[in-house]
């Protein structure tokens, strides 16, 4: 067995989620579910086949994003995971409709940080996601004068009454 760790491309610091699902119409069904969701959501998503054709399938309402998606689902290789790239709102507002879509097994992470994909693969031409290391190791403990300015920012940016 080969473990790789893959770093996202995510050149403009965008949100995105990335998962596992099991069926051909996942990308189909991720679509549906954001527009449903978030009408005024831009996004790109891709979808790794693990059988029959073997493409990655691809959908969404913004090429640049479809192309972010596909480049890094191309990178990544793993049969049955998905990315989605959002643009125009933040993964808490689609997170848990796309984890309500049936085919979908497990949501590795939703963020804007640095991301890095720790990939499995053995001789014969698998290779499956065994997790991601999102962001960085905290620096402290929350002080009190930090959880004002995270209240504020909240407000800010309308996730919390004011």
């Amino acid at each position: 067995m080969k473990l790789e760790y893959i770093e996202i491309n995510n050149p403009k610091g965008l949100n995105f989620i990335l998962g596992m699902a099991h069926f051909i119409k996942t990308i189909e069904d991720l679509h549906e579910a954001i527009i449903q969701t978030n009408p005024g959501m831009k996004f790109g998503a891709a979808f790794c086949e693990a059988s029959g054709p073997r493409l990655i399938r691809v959908s969404g309402n913004d090429e640049t994003l479809k192309d972010i998606a596909v480049s890094n689902s191309a990178i990544i290789g793993a049969g049955h995971s998905f990315l989605i790239f959002i643009d125009s709102g933040f993964p808490v507002n689609i997170l848990n409709t796309i984890k309500m879509i049936p085919e979908v097994c497990r949501i590795f992470c939703a963020t804007a940080n640095p991301t890095t994909v720790v990939v499995a693969s053995n001789d014969h031409e698998q290779r499956g996601i065994l997790g991601v290391l999102d962001g960085f190791q905290p620096l402290g403990i929350e002080t009190e004068t930090d959880a004002q300015e995270r209240m504020l920012f909240l407000r800010k940016i309308g996730y919390k009454l004011g």
